[in-house]
C-alpha cells in the first residue's frame, strides 16, 4: 500500500474521530448498534474503557490534534474512580484499560500521574498471578461463577504491561510473571496446528490442566478468529519484550495458520469452524487485530524474507478491511464495520467495534513506520 494511501486513510480517519468527539466525549463506547448507527455506552470499569482514549491519542499523534488530546486526558483521570470505587469489578483486562490511555500518556510526556495509574494497574494485574499452574487468570467469579482457575487467550495482550512495570521499577518481578504466564499459553493452549481456544481450565490448587472452554467460540475445539488475533499480536509483543525465539517461533506458526485459513474476501468468519449457514457472520476486528499484530512481529523480524511475508500479509489485511469494512461517513459513528462481539451468545453481531477502530487505525500508522502501543 502507497504511503500517500496510507496517509489518506489516517486523515479520514482522524476527521472522524474528530468529528465523534462532540457525539461521543467522555465516555467508553463499544459497539455502534443503536439505531442511526451511534455507539452505546457501558460503564467506566468495562473492559473495552482504554480504546476510545486509545484511539484519540492515536489521532493527535498523527495529527496533532488537542481536541482529541484533552479529551483523551480527562477519560484518563475519570478512569481513576474505577481504580478506587470500582476495584471489585477489575479483572485481567487492566492492560486493555490502560495500556491505550495511561502507559501512551507516561511514554508521550514522562506523566508521573499515568506512570502511577500504569503501576497500580499492572500490580492488580501480578496479583491474579497462580503460582501454581503459572497462569494469570482471567476474570472474577461475579463476571464468571467457578472461574477460579480460568486463564483466556485474551490475556496475551495485557501482559506488556508487565514488562513496562518491570522497567519503570527496574524489578523483575513483573516480567518473570509475564513469561511465565506467554510460556504456560504455549504449552497448554496453542495446538500443532496452529490454533488456539478461548479459555484453558485449570485446577487452582494443582495448577494441572482441567480442560478447553469454547468462551466465545463454536466450541472448546474451534478456532475463534479474534481469540486467534489476540495470539498473533500476543506473542509479537512477548517476542519484542524478550527476545526469546520461542516467542517469535509461536507468533508465526499462528499467524501462518490464521491467514491460511481465512475466506476469499479476507475477512474472517467469527469462528474458522463456524458451520457453513452461520459464515454470514464476520468478525472483521481479528483482521484489524491481526494486522497490527503482524505488523508489530515484521518490526522485530530479523530474516528480511520473513518480515516480508508478514508485511505482505498485514497489507492484504488492511486492503480488504478499506474496501470492504470501512466507513469514513457519519452514517455511523464506528470506522470499521462487520465486527461480532460474541456470536456464541447472538450479541453484538456484524457491527462496529470500538476495537476493530483502534486496532485498524494503529495498524495504518505502524505501515508508516510509527509504534504501536500494545
Amino acid at each position: 500500500m502507497e504511503e500517500k494511501k496510507v496517509n489518506e486513510l489516517l486523515g479520514l480517519a482522524c476527521d472522524k474521530t474528530e468529528r465523534n468527539i462532540d457525539r461521543i466525549g467522555l465516555a467508553w463506547p463499544h459497539v455502534a448498534n443503536g439505531a442511526n448507527g451511534e455507539y452505546n455506552r457501558e460503564e467506566r470499569w468495562f473492559w473495552t474503557a482504554g480504546f476510545w482514549p486509545g484511539l484519540l491519542w492515536l489521532c493527535h499523534l498523527e495529527r496533532g490534534s488537542e481536541r482529541a488530546l484533552e479529551l483523551a486526558l480527562e477519560i484518563e483521570e475519570a478512569q481513576d474512580r474505577t481504580m478506587s470505587e470500582d476495584f471489585l469489578r477489575l479483572h485481567h483486562d487492566v492492560g486493555f484499560q490502560w495500556i491505550p490511555s495511561s502507559l501512551v500518556h507516561y511514554h508521550a510526556t514522562g506523566s508521573e500521574q499515568a506512570k502511577a495509574r500504569v503501576l497500580k494497574a499492572a500490580t492488580l494485574l501480578a496479583g491474579r498471578f497462580n503460582p501454581a499452574g503459572d497462569f494469570i487468570r482471567a476474570w472474577n467469579s461475579n463476571v464468571r461463577e467457578g472461574s477460579q482457575g480460568w486463564a483466556i487467550i485474551d490475556c496475551m495482550m495485557n501482559i506488556p504491561l508487565l514488562h513496562e512495570a518491570s522497567r519503570i521499577t527496574d524489578d523483575p518481578r513483573f516480567r518473570n510473571i509475564a513469561v511465565r504466564h506467554a510460556d504456560t499459553v504455549i504449552r497448554s493452549f496453542i495446538r500443532e496446528d496452529g490454533t488456539t481456544p478461548h479459555i484453558v481450565e485449570f485446577d487452582p490448587e494443582s495448577g494441572e490442566k482441567l480442560r478447553n472452554g469454547a468462551g466465545q467460540g463454536k466450541s472448546p475445539d474451534s478456532s475463534w478468529s479474534r481469540g486467534q488475533a489476540w495470539a498473533i499480536y500476543g506473542f509479537a509483543a512477548s517476542y519484542r519484550e524478550t527476545g526469546l525465539e520461542r516467542y517469535r517461533d509461536t507468533f508465526l506458526k499462528v499467524a501462518r495458520t490464521f491467514f491460511s485459513r481465512l475466506p476469499d474476501d479476507l475477512i474472517p468468519w467469527w469462528d474458522f469452524d463456524s458451520d457453513p449457514e452461520d459464515r454470514w457472520v464476520k468478525d472483521s476486528s481479528a483482521a484489524a487485530i491481526a494486522a497490527s499484530g503482524m505488523l508489530e512481529g515484521a518490526r522485530h523480524e530479523k530474516d528480511p524474507v520473513v518480515r516480508q511475508e508478514l508485511m505482505d500479509m498485514a497489507w492484504r489485511l488492511v486492503v480488504a478491511l478499506t474496501e470492504q469494512c470501512a466507513c469514513f461517513d457519519d452514517s455511523t459513528e464506528g470506522i470499521i464495520r462487520y465486527g461480532t462481539v460474541n456470536y456464541a451468545r447472538k450479541k453484538h453481531v456484524n457491527v462496529p467495534i470500538i476495537y476493530g477502530d483502534f486496532y485498524y487505525v494503529e495498524a495504518l500508522r505502524k505501515l508508516k513506520g510509527e509504534k504501536g502501543f500494545f
